[in-house]
């Protein structure tokens, strides 16, 4: 019922900017915290940024005054601003959304929570 699509991913050169955009679809009833992972090869997946429904944010260490995180909820999208990026960002990125969605006809709707992954996007900081 639900849908995360990523966008923006691609090849850079050392201190350049790529924005990622990952837009939510569906039968989607509100939308709490969304954020962005990456997973580089051959290391765990890790948290990069975070942002609740009413705008606060949260950065890992490495990221912190590089990237911006940010939603636009009328288009259920959220944003990555990824400025003097480094070969070390070099990641899969994923987005994800704890949301609830409904089902069933109108009058009658069950909403269930779940937390959604988008597909995920190639990042790549040339070294």
């Amino acid at each position: 019922q639900v849908q995360l699509v990523e966008s923006g991913g691609g090849l850079v050169q050392p201190g350049g900017s790529l924005r990622l955009s990952c837009a939510a679809s569906g039968r989607i009833f509100r939308i709490n915290a969304m954020g962005w992972y990456r997973q580089a090869p051959g290391k765990e997946r890790e948290l990069v940024a975070g942002i609740t429904s009413a705008s606060s944010t949260n950065y890992a260490d490495s990221v912190k005054g590089r990237f911006t995180i940010s939603r636009d909820n009328a288009k259920n999208t959220v944003y990555l601003q990824m400025n003097s990026l480094k070969p070390e960002d070099t990641a899969v990125y994923y987005c994800n959304a704890d949301l609830q969605y409904y089902t069933g006809n109108t009058g009658s709707y069950v909403y269930t929570a779940r937390v959604y992954w988008g597909q995920g996007t190639q990042v790549t900081v040339l070294s």
